[in-house]
């Protein structure tokens, strides 16, 4: 008889999903100790590990990576079983963390709106987290910038944003309207500690011969705001929530960074067919995004934006 439970592979597969044990913790309302003994019991069973728990975080197991994957896929059979014949299956939406906190909720209250009867299973993730559960088939859809996504994964150019930078108001170059990254190359700058975000922003450097100075790198926009705040540096970044001030209650002062380009905000798929809810959020999701967002520089798609491989 298995002695294995269905909340234990809940348990293991959303570390996996998420990254880390408390943010599974927290997408599945539960204590992280009751998290930790629930996959200590199960990877007791199996007899290896499942993840490799180390001081900067925890990941997968060679053996664990295969596992986890069929234990993904055996669960979407039993949720779509437990709903009964003719039912469909949610529509596995993801969305990069940093685009979540402005995007996730108003998506998902006016898809609840115009698209009675779609069920929705949100999942926030990071860069390297949602381009792998792209290439294996884990999500449907992800709303996310044009980043480390993989080569042959279809997407649909939803926007263009400019990057601003962050700092406090009695910050001498915030008395300019508009910056370059010429202005901020000799600064002290705060960018989130995301491999692909910060190989992003030194492109921008280097494109112009410039070398930035990168002095503190936060795990994330909201820390970033809050060190631009308390005047650790001048933050760069892209996703732009309301308002102008850090998550500690201190004033920002945001500029656009004028010779930085546009970045594409993307609608991404997995190849291959999807389900026909996906394809029913798919169609719809432009128009319940909550655009123009706030004082950001956004530029409707051309032609040309729309598609980037075979989409849909």
């Amino acid at each position: 008889m298995l002695s294995v439970t269905l909340r234990q592979l809940e348990y293991a597969t959303a570390v996996a999903r998420h990254g880390g044990m408390t943010a599974a913790a927290q997408a599945l309302n539960v204590s992280q100790p009751a998290l930790s003994v629930g996959i200590r019991q199960l990877e007791a069973h199996l007899g290896r590990p499942l993840f490799l728990r180390r001081a900067g975080g925890i990941a997968p197991t060679a053996f664990g990576r295969g596992w986890l994957q069929a234990a993904e896929a055996q669960l979407a059979a039993l949720t779509r079983l437990m709903q009964g014949e003719g039912a469909e299956a949610p529509v596995r939406l993801a969305v990069f963390h940093d685009l979540a906190p402005m995007l996730l909720a108003p998506v998902l209250a006016r898809a609840g709106a115009d698209l009675p009867g779609l069920a929705i299973d949100p999942q926030v993730m990071s860069f390297e987290t949602l381009s792998t559960a792209l290439a294996e088939g884990r999500i449907d859809l992800a709303l996310t910038w044009d980043l480390g996504l993989p080569p042959d994964c279809p997407r649909r150019v939803l926007a263009r944003i400019a990057p601003h930078a962050v700092l406090p108001p009695e910050h001498p170059l915030a008395a300019l309207p508009a910056l370059t990254l010429q202005d901020l190359a000799g600064a002290p700058l705060i960018l989130t500690d995301q491999a692909l975000s910060l190989a992003h922003f030194r492109s921008l450097f280097a494109a112009r011969g410039l070398v930035p100075r990168i002095a503190h790198r936060p795990a994330s926009a909201e820390l970033m705001r809050s060190f631009a705040a308390n005047g650790f540096g001048i933050g760069l970044g892209y996703s732009r929530p309301l308002p102008d001030a850090a998550p500690d209650g201190r004033p920002l002062a945001i500029r656009p960074i004028l010779d930085a380009g546009t970045e594409a905000l993307v609608l991404a798929h997995a190849p291959g067919p999807l389900p026909a809810a996906a394809l029913r959020l798919a169609g719809a999701l432009p128009g319940l995004l909550p655009f123009p967002p706030p004082a950001a520089t956004v530029s409707p798609h051309s032609a040309e934006d729309m598609h980037v491989g075979p989409w849909l």
